[in-house]
């Protein structure tokens, strides 16, 4: 009964609030029902899969106009600025995985938001010398130059296929018009009523015009961000980058103390990478390379495994817990001492990604015993990082593949719009080290190379990963989870390759996470009470904790794609046709 509700309110939420194309035939996929956690939604033709349901239709419908992976992509990005606005944004930044079949071609687009020009190392110090933690994370100091409509522009003239128009045209229907707030925006929106409160231009959108939050089923509209998505649709980023939302983006960001100018905004640019590459256990790896940590160490953690049989351990035993949480600290240790924007500092790829490097790695592991994370050499931890990040993954029929991870990094930013432009702006300072060797208030300590510095893009464990099997698609995958990324989509693979589940189970499966200090596993309820008194035995220190990630993922098998969205988020959808 609770299943049949769930399918019910999800269909009565798109075909109210998007007007878009006919529910599913029978020859689509059934929306996707987070409690029918053993079967993944199949489809024939192509794919979508997101953190929110009226983004996923959307994506669907530009996928049946014709539209490839890289027009649905750019089409989700711009609709969950509006039906996800804790996540989704015009004032964030993130990392684009793009994989084009025909060509056989991998293409890592970085749109990761940039310090200003007049950003300093110790921006963020007292006369003390002591980090002033208010000023990175709530204040107009805590804002770097977004880089989200850059980014997707660039995905778009690029590597799509549809005109802007047609990719936009969704979204702004959906913020002049309103959506139906769900229980999941309620929810958010009310825990992030204290600091969305503060400012005027955040309060007067996100809540009624006597201060009371909205409720379920009520129809929330954002007029001023349908404004603004009118004017990308007929300048292109020119509009937000040069135009009139510039200059309300840098003025507002001003008259709240922080640093970013209508040059800085003019001056932005995304930037395609050479995406990072690795194989195991015969398939190949495709991720983002800094200023993204992610890609280079699920390549090294899966160099590291690659030595032990994952299978034979069996899935979440205390062996497979306790090797793959021994690869974990190794590689957060030399994720602090080593990653930062490869525009700056020079960050030793190749060998980190080295199946020669994870070999020695792996040395001083022992099986029967946890390591203690102060006898391994390292460097510096980066800092904290929110879970309110938002991934989607998309196939097309022609099997490409996008897979995207964006953020505001904090649930919605900063908490402040940009007046006039219904644009959340973003609080990613906050991922510099603002005072390099010191713990932040989250107790993980800075690193020189992620130092403060004038354009330099803060480091990052977004991971928006692809995995080939005969040089074709066969997982696309990725997850919010700040710091927890690398670990919940490595738990992705593992579980699909190692432990040959299906898309669904790999997805609902409890999760762990070490990331070498603080030293301790953390684990999600469902871990077996036997398997947590083996792993004391060795040694190990362990708490549980609340759930970790969204990881949204298609899976090919054979001539069929598999979707799963992750159960913890109950907005997620994947659906296909």
């Amino acid at each position: 009964m609770r299943t049949l509700i769930v399918i019910l309110l999800l269909g009565s939420l798109l075909a109210t609030a998007t007007h878009a194309t006919p529910p599913p035939t029978p020859q689509q996929t059934a929306i996707y029902s987070n409690n029918e956690i053993h079967h993944p939604v199949w489809a024939k033709n192509a794919m979508v899969a997101t953190q929110e349901a009226l983004a996923t239709q959307i994506g669907v419908d530009i996928l049946q106009q014709g539209g490839n992976a890289v027009d649905a992509a750019v089409a989700v990005g711009y609709a969950l600025a509006v039906t996800l606005p804790r996540a989704g944004n015009l004032g964030g930044g993130g990392f684009m995985l793009v994989y084009l079949n025909k060509q056989q071609k991998a293409i890592a687009i970085d749109y990761r938001e940039k310090a200003p020009a007049a950003a300093t190392r110790n921006m963020y110090l007292d006369e003390n010398g002591d980090a002033q933690t208010e000023l990175s994370r709530f204040h107009g100091l805590a804002v770097g130059v977004p880089g989200t409509v850059m980014g997707l522009e660039f995905a778009r003239k690029k590597y799509g296929t549809l005109s802007r128009e047609q990719l936009i045209k969704p979204a702004i229907k959906l913020a002049s018009e309103g959506v139906l707030v769900s229980p999941d925006l309620a929810n958010s929106l009310n825990q992030a009523k204290p600091r969305l409160s503060k400012w005027s231009s955040s309060k007067d959108i996100f809540y009624k015009q006597d201060g009371e939050s909205y409720q379920v089923g009520e129809r929330l509209r954002q007029t001023d961000l349908a404004a603004t998505l009118r004017l990308i649709s007929t300048q292109g980023e020119s509009a937000f980058y040069q135009g009139e939302v510039a200059k309300q983006i840098s003025k507002s960001v001003q008259q709240a103390g922080g640093l970013i100018t209508v040059e800085d905004m003019k001056n932005y640019r995304a930037i395609e990478r050479e995406a990072v590459k690795g194989d195991y256990r015969g398939y190949q790896v495709l991720s983002m390379p800094p200023p993204s940590s992610g890609g280079i160490h699920i390549v090294q953690l899966l160099n590291m495994l690659e030595h032990y049989p994952l299978t034979d351990y069996g899935h979440n035993s205390a062996q497979s817990i306790h090797i793959m949480s021994e690869t974990m600290r190794r590689a957060y240790a030399d994720r602090a001492r080593y990653l930062g924007d490869s525009d700056f500092v020079k960050v030793p790829i190749k060998q980190l990604t080295s199946k020669q490097y994870a070999q020695q790695r792996i040395k001083d592991i022992n099986l029967e015993y946890a390591t203690d994370s102060n006898s391994i050499s390292a460097g510096k931890v980066a800092p904290y990082e929110s879970d309110q990040t938002t991934h989607f993954s998309i196939v097309d029929r022609w099997g490409n593949a996008v897979s995207n991870t964006y953020t505001l990094n904090f649930s919605y930013g900063m908490g402040m719009v940009a007046q006039g432009t219904g644009v959340l702006l973003n609080n990613e300072m906050d991922d510099f080290s603002a005072k390099p060797g010191e713990p932040n208030g989250y107790g993980l300590i800075g690193g020189e190379a992620n130092a403060i510095q004038a354009n330099k893009r803060p480091l990052s464990s977004m991971s928006p990963t692809i995995i080939l099997k005969d040089r074709q698609p066969f997982l696309v995958t990725g997850t919010p989870g700040g710091s927890r990324i690398i670990t919940t989509t490595l738990q992705v693979i593992v579980n699909v390759i190692d432990h040959e589940m299906n898309i669904a189970q790999a997805t609902a499966s409890p999760r762990f996470h070490h990331q070498w200090l603080p030293d301790y596993i953390r684990y999600e309820q469902g871990v077996s009470i036997d398997t947590i008194k083996l792993l004391k035995a060795k040694g190990h220190k362990l708490k549980q904790q609340t759930t970790m990630g969204s990881t949204q993922t298609i899976m090919r098998l054979k001539d069929s794609l598999l979707g799963a969205s992750d159960p913890r988020t109950p907005s997620a959808l994947s659906l296909g046709y």
